[in-house]
């Protein structure tokens, strides 16, 4: 039987979050540039080593068992804490994290944060001696933008609502209000409504709503109607798009809505059920030293936090939406 020690490898590790995402052998082989004989086998020593099974093997898919399960939830925490000792060694050998991973709601403009990795990278890289961070950006929405920091996935989350009490190892800072607004396409039957449009009223049409990113954090259900027929979709973009074809109706970040708007492609109205600006802000991790002093913060982290500090580059960042695609 093989050592458990020498089959538990990241290696290893990671092929059972290949197969377990990608669904089967067979494209989990192609996506590792094996062939599917050779994912078997490294799938059998693992078992063996293991003394259990971690597939079902009655199922056509890549069925994961209860044990494969467990393998699975504890190999990608160790996957996470192996990058962190990597990015913790580097920085304290050079200031600079080895990768930084920014987690950011779909609601903040992309042309902003994209403004922001070109300049950052110029930066990492002249000041790092050519050995710049490796950047990593997740798109998030409402709670999953928090789950991403709080599970150590992200370093810098921005566009996360605020928080009575963040945890402990995190800090909060304010990125400002958001508007929005309700809107419909000018063919939608609510665009001739009289207004305020009442809730009796919205709830005979459907919604168009954003599904909450976050698998573990209890997800966040915004401005819906209880029995309302909803339409739910993976982006702020694909809601524009389901309301712009007369899919359905809801609020819109007002910034991302203004060139429809003005374009006559979106109509807004004026309902009872006013929605508030949503306060948004930013957070990002702040470890503790072996003796419990705060951990100083990588100097890839500072120059973004640098660069949120500036009220321009705040407004933007809630702002910025021009164009179709808010490009």
């Amino acid at each position: 039987m093989p050592d458990r020690r020498n089959v538990l490898t990241p290696e290893a590790l990671a092929m059972m979050d290949t197969i377990a995402r990608t669904g089967s052998f067979a494209a989990a082989a192609r996506e590792l540039g094996k062939v599917p004989s050779a994912l078997t086998y490294n799938v059998r020593q693992l078992e063996d080593a293991l003394d259990v099974l971690l597939f079902d093997r009655s199922s056509r898919q890549a069925q994961l068992t209860a044990a494969g399960e467990e393998l699975l939830h504890e190999g990608r925490r160790l996957l996470t804490e192996i990058d962190a000792v990597a990015n913790r060694v580097r920085r304290v050998a050079t200031g600079w994290e080895t990768q930084l991973t920014v987690a950011v709601d779909g609601v903040i403009s992309q042309v902003t944060v994209f403004e922001l990795c070109e300049a950052f990278f110029t930066a990492s890289r002249e000041q790092a001696e050519g050995q710049g961070t490796r950047l990593r950006l997740r798109t998030e929405v409402l709670a999953g933008t928090w789950e991403a920091l709080l599970s150590g996935e992200a370093d810098l989350a921005i566009g996360v609502g605020p928080r009575t009490a963040p945890p402990a190892g995190i800090e909060y800072a304010p990125l400002g209000e958001l508007e929005f607004v309700f809107a419909v396409a000018p063919h939608h039957p609510l665009a001739a409504a009289p207004e305020p449009i009442s809730d009796t009223e919205l709830l005979k049409h459907r919604a168009v709503a954003v599904a909450d990113s976050a698998q573990r954090l209890a997800p966040l259900t915004v401005n819906l109607l209880p029995g309302q027929d909803v339409l739910t979709v993976a982006s702020t973009e694909a809601k524009i798009e389901a309301q712009l074809r007369c899919l359905g109706c809801g609020f819109i970040p007002e910034p991302m809505a203004r060139y429809h708007l003005e374009a006559g492609r979106l109509v807004a109205k004026q309902v009872q059920r006013h929605r508030q600006p949503a306060a948004m802000g930013y957070a990002w991790r702040c470890g503790t030293g072996p003796k419990g002093q705060r951990a100083p913060l990588g100097l890839a982290l500072q120059w973004w936090l640098k660069q949120l500090d500036s009220p321009a580059t705040r407004r933007a960042l809630l702002e910025r939406h021009a164009g179709p695609w808010g490009g």
